[in-house]
């Protein structure tokens, strides 16, 4: 659709002398076919040329209505509908479509650069719900912006110390006998940290208990040490495990231990030249001002915080990357967070201060009783993912007889379907409620129902006995269901952009169900393959390019394709 609104943009240029670029960026799409193809709002170019939006649109609609691209024009008060030929829109978009295979809509190399830091776990316990929205959100992000010619690196930043981590290192000190991991490991050392919580409760000095043991550990205490080294290896193991469940990998991973000192001598070179200063109990802090306050980049006792790894990762992360833009996928708890950690970055003079993003994203909520829970509210990213596997067992099972072998394959990609596309489908700023049943559903606004229209499209193209070209008589396709899925096509290139410009995957979520909704009212009511090889030429090439443009949709959503449903 880019190039039909570039062509009418220069007509419009040529009759108004307003540059075909302005004139570009107003178009919008009716939200009825019926309205037409394209409208432009002409209160812009009404501005610009001292007339009545009203006067404008008549204007125009003379103007071009005799176009070679356009069939009809409406003037509607200060809008102007155009109705596209059919013919002439079916070709463009199929043929390069045809031409261009899973590449349609790609661009190529822009030189620029994006770091992509996800999820960023404690390794205190296992990944949860929240983890897997998170990483759900970075792969999309990822696959997006590479979609649009960045060079994406994506990292992992390990919170692997802290007074978090010694919790469950303290508990497993006083409670855990030197007993080897019996469950997934990171699940183990989660039970201990869940321990710690509960006897805390009872026994509050296990606070001082473990700060203390946060002093020894920063001391190189070698006893501490061990202990650590041992717990974190069975956290981090642990981590791999489900990285690779959710089809999740890393360019480079960094470790809060190895960093944390180096982060503490920013600090203290700052609080020489007077940006931080000494509070009133020893620690180490910065006045922000009135909106951001005072906060503490080193406790009174010498230990770090969060910040003070995050301000020397963000140095470590341009000197490996030379990032043009650093993003951050991280929850909506820690927006304060980010705000102080960009404003200190760009206090010390760190020179790549503005190019840091904090992408933002609210929390995941479940139903009571839907889903067992370890600790709390909290549900590990294992369990969702092997409870949803059994809800698509069952689903599989109701519509298809497929073997032992494939079940359990086809199964976890359509559980993994359903998670990532449930998620990404809400605008990541916003709260939402998990719900794993209607996740799993093979209808409606769905992963698996998306997954299933390619199904559909893929066993029309096995089973037809001609093969797909973009040689056809474009005039057969005709029918409002085949115009629409094809103006729905034209788009994806823009809806790509769109979504990466505006750190939205759920753009590209709903653009995909929308267009296999369009998919599935054609395949209901047209038949394919048929008698008139003409028409079942043209529709094979239509649902050999829907193949392409979904499965890019699902590509993009990190949702793999399956060959039955």
């Amino acid at each position: 659709m880019k190039k039909f609104k570039e062509k009418i943009a220069k007509l419009i240029e040529k009759e108004t002398g307003v540059d075909f670029q302005i004139v570009f960026k107003e178009f919008a799409f009716p939200p009825n076919p019926e309205m037409g193809d394209l409208s432009l709002p002409c209160f812009s170019l009404a501005k610009k040329l001292n007339k009545s939006p009203i006067e404008i649109s008549k204007q125009l609609k003379g103007k071009i209505e005799n176009s070679d691209l356009i069939k009809n024009v409406e003037s509607v008060g200060p809008y102007l509908n155009i109705f596209l030929k059919p013919e002439l829109l079916s070709k463009e978009v199929l043929e390069e479509i045809y031409d261009k295979k899973s590449k349609y809509g790609l661009k190529k190399s822009n030189g620029k650069r994006i770091v992509i830091e996800f999820p960023a776990p404690n390794t205190n316990k296992p990944l949860h719900v929240g983890h897997v929205r998170n990483m759900c959100i970075g792969e999309s992000i990822s696959r997006l912006f590479e979609s649009q010619g960045y060079k994406v690196f994506r990292v992992n930043l390990n919170n692997d110390r802290g007074i978090h981590i010694c919790k469950s290192m303290l508990a497993y000190q006083k409670w855990g006998n030197n007993k080897e991991p019996d469950k997934k490991s990171d699940h183990f050392v989660g039970d201990f940290y869940v321990l710690f919580c509960k006897k805390a409760k009872e026994n509050p000095d296990l606070y001082d208990e473990a700060q203390e043991m946060l002093r020894k550990w920063e001391n190189g205490n070698k006893k501490i040490r061990e202990l650590w080294e041992k717990m974190n290896k069975w956290a981090l193991d642990g981590f791999k495990e489900t990285y690779e469940k959710f089809g999740i990998k890393f360019d480079k991973e960094y470790y809060e231990s190895e960093m944390y000192e180096k982060g503490k001598e920013l600090i203290l070179d700052g609080l020489k030249k007077g940006i931080f200063k000494k509070g009133s109990e020893g620690e180490v802090l910065i006045d922000l001002g009135n909106e951001l306050g005072e906060k503490i980049v080193l406790r009174a006792d010498g230990t770090s915080v969060y910040i003070t790894q995050d301000l020397y990762l963000a140095y470590l992360k341009f000197k490996d990357f030379k990032y043009d833009k650093s993003i951050y996928v991280v929850a909506s708890e820690q927006n304060y967070h980010f705000k102080v950690l960009f404003e200190i970055l760009r206090k010390i003079g760190f020179g790549k201060a503005d190019a840091c993003y904090h992408l933002s994203y609210g929390m995941v909520h479940l139903p009571e009783g839907r889903l067992k829970s370890r600790e709390g509210n909290v549900v590990d990213a294992d369990e969702l993912l092997n409870d949803v596997e059994k809800e698509a067992e069952i689903e599989i099972r109701k519509r298809k007889n497929i073997p032992a072998n494939k079940l359990k394959e086809t199964a976890r990609k359509i559980a993994l379907s359903a998670i990532k596309y449930f998620i990404l489908k809400h605008q990541a700023q916003k709260d939402f409620i998990f719900r794993p049943k209607e996740s799993i559903s093979f209808e409606g606004n769905t992963g698996p129902y998306i997954q299933y229209s390619l199904v559909r499209a893929n066993k029309i193209l096995e089973k037809s006995k001609i093969s797909v070209k973009n040689k056809i008589d474009f005039s057969l396709l005709k029918e409002k269901e085949e115009i629409e899925i094809i103006k729905k096509m034209s788009l994806f290139p823009e809806i790509m952009e769109n979504s990466a410009k505006n750190y939205a995957p759920n753009l590209i979520a709903g653009y995909a169900y929308s267009l296999a909704s369009l998919f599935n009212l054609f395949y209901e009511k047209y038949p394919v393959i048929q008698e008139n090889k003409a028409v079942e030429e043209a529709r094979l090439l239509l649902i050999y390019c829907f193949s392409l443009v979904l499965g890019s949709c699902l590509n993009l959503l990190g949702i793999e394709k399956v060959e039955q449903m």
